[in-house]
């Protein structure tokens, strides 16, 4: 594989690219006019609508009512568009930030008498005392929708302003705020997801990935890990939970991650800048930063918006007289043109860039330590890149959307291979090189509408994946051998729909199916040649939920979902291939959630699923990874959630999920003892505090947080299982805000625990002797910002 080499120069890049379009002073803050146009709803669907329109956060005190709202078109401001909406209501809208509203009950002033005048920065009044319903969007069921509307299990994490530009942030943070969602701990880019107990292996092999990673509208992983893409400028990350088949087609199985990145503001000029430096326990000093523009070039027209990143992450483990040897450095940088084409249309250009490099793995021999003998490095290299194009119509009852995105992402890991490389017969075997090469192409065209309380969907997709996986066994001699050559080419095509229709008395039904057409094609390496089979199959995935909503802001619902996985191959035992059978998942679900008192909110649900022609990549004695049918398995589970303002500016978060994932049918070959599924942690649970106050002119936010991570286990192949998990994670952070100005102190990890996270390292040695993954040690972060 072709290593990307970032150089110290470049580090800066990403920062100051933004920095140099803006050559002139920041606009003066003035009120926007955007061009509005919603359909004839009901309130909090109406707001969802000006809230994706116009790019402002808009936050609620408690559960919205559900009455009629009438046709909202034209140019107008945010506060004449809400004033508006709300006329009527009783309710009053009050901003409380650049981007942010809030709508609350008329004791205060109304907007009228407000006047649509912008507060100056020195005296605007800043959200802390106002939490906000950032969750008032949800788009990753293919359509906005308020959360509270939502049959099917969703956690959405948002970030602050201080949060948003903060490089270190990515998918840990969300695996830590979103009960169910699991992950692997080799590393940043080298991580696998799980979700709902749905893990067919802690390996990265050739089989497609339960959970598929979408960016804005389109995937950027189909088989590869997760490329770990930082949170910078994000303005949500949504999780979907159990199948979505009806929606997202094969292979989502457990269910999705999607991240939805700010696009181009056409009306504002506005720059942030973020610098960050770090200290860690038995490492040396760390820094990040990143830089945030958006610029009209074309008034109320054409606009960019350019987000840049990177991080330089100090190392922990000590690897023979190489101190600190797995440190790592990222870059990373976005771009999105965004055109009003008239008419509503809106046409979006995007491009990401993300660069990550490790000097070394992370992996020990001993528990609890974070040093290991001499060995030779183990680098690893994770570069993705990605395109996008968007046409989207919205408003009049009709919302139409065409969007195309092209990923290609390169993965590179080497391995020492000094030990447990002697079977493949290379005199004096050195390294191991894994190159995996991905690019994924998917396209969709959706049309979506509603007729008094009868909403639709209706859409066709194709994606097309093509994936490379090739070792290298290397030598001292300088002769190579090449032991695993495997590649893939998969295409999906579907039609797809969703129906939502009202029974009466609060209750609704919502009917989803996606016919589809998957054909794979796969060349791999046999002894003596190589080797093609082809598979194809045609099937349809259902989903079916019923929901009641007793009053505003609540919801209870039953779903069911379902997905499928195309099958893959494996080398048998007489050295020819064996075609797999795809996998199939059937999940039952029941939840209620719940708005509650000031921005609070509590979430609950049970499911089970069933698992058929469970396939999962499994380690074999001699390092290589192959697949195979496990069996069929059975999940069930439930988890809880919760948001509460328990005192003024005080908030209590927490949450915990149970998870009993096992085999009920075995086709390993070998007995099982234990039937529970790889990596899924049985149990865990979260809890955390924010506290917001004034002092002085400064608004201060203090938070702390504690996780527990619950027993796991690596692999149900009795050769390969180890016990894992058992550990707590911790943090607490002081943020303050002065004007344009923020500050935010941080500490994780504060006891310093090193307790086993991932019971795997290195797939050659891995028979030689136990591997160990500890917990970062503890450190400590300080980062200041400034928006102009």
């Amino acid at each position: 594989m072709r290593q990307c080499v970032i150089s110290p120069s470049s580090w800066a890049l990403a920062s100051l690219a933004p920095l140099a379009i803006i050559a002139s002073s920041p606009a003066e803050a003035r009120d926007a006019s955007y061009q509005i146009d919603i359909p004839a709803s009901t309130l909090p669907e109406a707001l969802a609508v000006l809230s994706r329109q116009t790019g402002v956060s808009i936050g609620t005190d408690g559960a919205l009512p559900h009455r009629a709202t009438p046709a909202l078109r034209g140019r107008m401001s945010v506060a004449s568009a809400l004033q508006r909406l709300l006329s009527g209501s009783g309710l009053v809208a009050r901003k409380v930030g650049a981007t942010a509203w809030r709508v609350e009950r008329g004791r205060s002033p109304s907007l009228a008498e407000q006047g649509p005048r912008t507060p100056s920065k020195a005296t605007a009044p800043t959200p802390v005392d106002a939490p906000e319903n950032e969750t008032i969007v949800v788009t990753a069921a293919k359509r906005s929708a308020a959360l509270d509307t939502l049959p099917m299990a969703v956690s959405v994490v948002t970030l602050d302003e201080s949060q948003q530009s903060s490089a270190q942030n990515g998918t840990s943070l969300v695996a830590q705020r979103s009960e169910g969602l699991a992950m692997t701990s080799l590393g940043p880019g080298r991580n696998r997801l799980f979700l709902r107990g749905v893990a067919d292996s802690p390996f990265t092999g050739e089989s497609q990935s339960t959970v598929a990673v979408v960016f804005d509208e389109a995937r950027l992983t189909y088989a590869a890990p997760d490329p770990d893409i930082r949170l910078v400028d994000v303005e949500r990350a949504e999780v979907l939970k159990g199948p979505q088949g009806s929606l997202y087609g094969t292979g989502a199985l457990g269910g999705i991650y999607h991240i939805v990145p700010r696009r181009a503001n056409l009306e504002e000029t506005t720059l942030a800048v973020s610098l960050a430096g770090d200290t860690i326990a038995h490492g040396r000093l760390g820094w990040s930063g990143s830089a945030i523009a958006n610029l009209p070039l074309a008034r109320d027209t054409i606009g960019v918006r350019l987000v840049g990143y990177s991080e330089r992450e100090s190392g922990w483990i000590d690897t023979g007289d190489r101190d600190d040897s797995n440190s790592s450095r990222l870059l990373g940088a976005r771009a999105n043109l965004g055109i009003a084409a008239g008419g509503s249309w809106r046409i979006d250009l995007s491009g990401l860039v993300q660069l990550l490099e490790s000097r070394d793995s992370r992996y020990v021999y001993e528990p609890g330590a974070r040093v290991r003998p001499a060995q030779m490095p183990e680098p690893h290299d994770n570069d993705m890149r990605h395109v996008s194009a968007r046409l989207a119509r919205e408003g009049g009852g009709v919302d139409i959307t065409l969007s195309s995105g092209m990923s290609w992402h390169e993965v590179g890991d080497t391995l020492d291979a000094t030990i447990g490389a002697e079977s493949f017969g290379l005199a004096q075997p050195s390294e191991l090189e894994d190159s995996k090469y991905y690019k994924v192409w998917d396209s969709e065209a959706r049309i979506s509408g509603h007729a008094g309380g009868l909403r639709w969907l209706a859409g066709l997709s194709h994606v097309e994946a093509r994936q490379s996986v090739l070792w290298t066994l290397n030598s001292f001699t300088d002769a190579s051998m090449i032991i695993d050559d495997d590649r893939r080419n998969t295409s999906d095509t579907a039609l797809f729909g969703d129906l939502t229709l009202p029974l009466g008395g609060k209750f609704t039904v919502d009917a989803g199916a996606r016919l589809y057409h998957s054909k794979v094609v796969e060349t791999r390496k046999l002894a003596t040649e190589m080797v093609t089979r082809h598979q194809q199959r045609t099937g349809v995935t259902p989903s079916l939920a019923f929901s009641w909503r007793p009053g505003p802001g609540q919801i209870v619902y039953l779903r069911y979902g379902s997905a499928f996985r195309q099958g893959g191959s494996d080398i048998g035992a007489d050295g020819s291939i064996e075609t797999l059978k795809g996998d199939e998942l059937q999940t039952l679900e029941a939840g209620w959630r719940r708005q509650i008192g000031r921005g609070g909110r509590i979430d609950i649900g049970i499911f089970a699923s069933r698992w058929q022609n469970l396939q999962s990549d499994m380690l074999q004695p001699n390092g290589l990874i192959e697949s195979a049918n496990a069996g069929d398995a059975r999940i069930k589970g439930a988890e809880a959630t919760f948001d509460l303002p328990i005192a003024d500016r005080l908030r209590i978060e927490g949450g915990a999920n149970f998870t009993d994932a096992r085999l009920t049918r075995n086709m390993l070959g070998a007995r099982l003892d234990d039937r529970r599924l790889p990596v899924v942690p049985r149990y865990t649970a979260r809890i955390g505090f924010q506290h917001d106050l004034a002092i002085r002119g400064v608004d201060v936010t203090l938070r702390a947080n504690v996780r527990y991570v619950g027993p796991q286990r690596l692999s149900f192949d009795p050769a390969v299982d180890r016990p894992m998990g058992s550990y707590f994670e911790n943090a607490i952070e002081v943020q303050a805000r002065l004007g344009a100005a923020h500050l935010a102190l941080s500490a994780e990890n504060l006891f310093g625990s090193a307790d086993d996270s991932f019971a795997f390292g290195n797939a050659l040695r891995f028979a030689t002797g136990r591997q160990y993954t500890p917990q970062k040690p503890a450190s400590l972060s300080m980062r200041i910002g400034m928006d102009f």
